[in-house]
């Protein structure tokens, strides 16, 4: 079973700057298998889950929400089954609680491509 851990929120003014990381563990199979992807999403109060960032780790190809687009990057080390997203210009707007995912597929900004969940980790970005 798959278990991804993230680490990296807190409280940041506008503007600032977060790192997030999520380790995952407990892979039976390579990373770089048949399209197997990364993401982050997003979720903040009475707002409905939204895709933030996907990394496919065979290839390295990103995939962004046009809302974090120019600010965050996302990124991956295969050999210590880690992936960041580093959050730059951070606004008001990117309060939530941020969750790491991974699973295969052809849709990396679908929610349902992702199997396997991490608990999340809150980012307040305050004015």
């Amino acid at each position: 079973q798959v278990q991804l851990v993230e680490s990296g929120g807190g409280l940041v003014q506008a503007g600032g700057s977060l790192r997030l990381s999520c380790a995952a563990s407990g892979r039976t199979f390579s990373s770089t298998f048949n399209r197997y992807a990364m993401g982050w999403f997003r979720q903040a109060p009475g707002k409905e889950r939204e895709f933030v960032a996907a990394i496919r780790w065979s290839t390295g190809d990103t995939y962004y929400a046009n809302s974090v687009k120019g600010r965050f990057t996302i990124s991956g080390d295969n050999a210590k089954n880690t992936a960041y997203l580093q959050m730059n210009s951070l606004k008001p707007d990117d309060t939530a609680v941020y969750y790491c995912a991974e699973g295969w597929g052809n849709q990396p900004a679908s929610a349902a491509q992702y199997p396997y969940w991490g608990q999340g980790t809150q980012v307040t970005v305050s004015t």
